[in-house]
């Protein structure tokens, strides 16, 4: 709480695990245990009204919610808001104003999302879908390690914004094939869930399916990351990054081949080892040269 000034406003502590441990599968079918971030739900309550929630990690939750009120121009002054208390309990942030929120209703009607990563305001809307998706069993869609490395391999020829300029995620759709991996389409954006949403566009409009296919990001899966591939329908998720709690948690709920820090011929299976064929003798295999380095770029 804050015991300087009066007319700041009171922060609660609350304080949760950053990480989590969870079992992997390594390239050479080896299991280990490692941490990965603990990603949750934070619901924000303004008033007793409810705003939005957010996908934290959660370790200054009390400044996340001050912030996104003064981004959103919610307050005009710090001094406004009389208490932020945080209960991970129950997941929720309940913010008390010293005098209400002038035109509630009309400031929070339209919300706009950004770009950038980690605003997950449609979390809720997606959550209810989540009995709803099915995707075909292991024996219809899989992965052998093979079309892993030809997936990883045709990433890392691929053209890209990042390669120049950084600062954007890239996200790719893959056709599967025994053990090749056919790319169909690579996208670059300044956030990953508009680059995986232009991937959802361009099956959608062609009646594509997802059993066959798989989706690779360079970003990390978060809960939405993986909603989203399994409303494609596309049951094996790549990237080249990590994977948080509640990914892996909605990845093994909906079954899920996820495979993060994805690159050359190394990566982690987090879950969905049962849609996997793997060869250990891939990873003893030489290092693949650096993008440039002999051969051509993927299609």
């Amino acid at each position: 709480m804050n015991d300087q000034d009066p007319t700041l406003p009171r922060l609660s502590r609350a304080q949760a695990a950053l990480t989590r441990s969870v079992d992997v599968l390594d390239e050479h079918g080896e299991r280990q245990t490692i941490q990965i971030p603990a990603e949750r739900p934070l619901t924000v309550f303004v008033d007793k009204r409810e705003l939005v929630t957010l996908m934290t990690l959660g370790a200054e939750p009390e400044l996340l919610v001050l912030g996104y009120l003064r981004n959103q121009r919610l307050v005009d002054s710090v001094h406004d808001i009389d208490s932020i208390t945080v209960d991970w309990e129950v997941g929720a942030a309940a913010v008390k104003t010293r005098a209400g929120i002038e035109d509630f209703d009309r400031k929070t009607a339209r919300r706009v999302v950004t770009t950038g990563c980690g605003q997950g305001t449609v979390f809720g809307s997606l959550m209810d879908e989540l009995d709803t998706l099915v995707l075909p069993g292991p024996q219809q869609a899989r992965i052998s390690q093979r079309a892993l490395v030809a997936l990883l391999d045709a990433v890392r020829r691929q053209e890209s914004t990042y390669k120049s300029a950084g600062s954007v995620h890239g996200c790719a759709l893959f056709t599967l094939a025994g053990d090749d991996a056919r790319l169909e389409l690579f996208v670059e954006d300044v956030g990953r869930h508009n680059a995986i949403d232009t991937l959802a566009g361009w099956m959608w409009l062609r009646g594509l399916g997802g059993a066959d296919k798989a989706f690779y990001t360079t970003g990390r899966l978060t809960s939405e990351m993986v909603i989203k591939s399994a409303q494609m329908g596309v049951p094996i998720v790549v990237s080249r990054s990590g994977i948080t709690q509640m990914g892996h948690e909605l990845a093994t709920q909906l079954g899920l081949a996820l495979f993060g820090r994805a690159t050359n011929r190394h990566f982690l299976c987090y879950s969905g080892f049962e849609r996997f064929d793997g060869d250990p003798s891939l990873a003893r295999a030489p290092a693949v040269p650096p993008a440039g380095e002999g051969g051509s770029r993927a299609a």
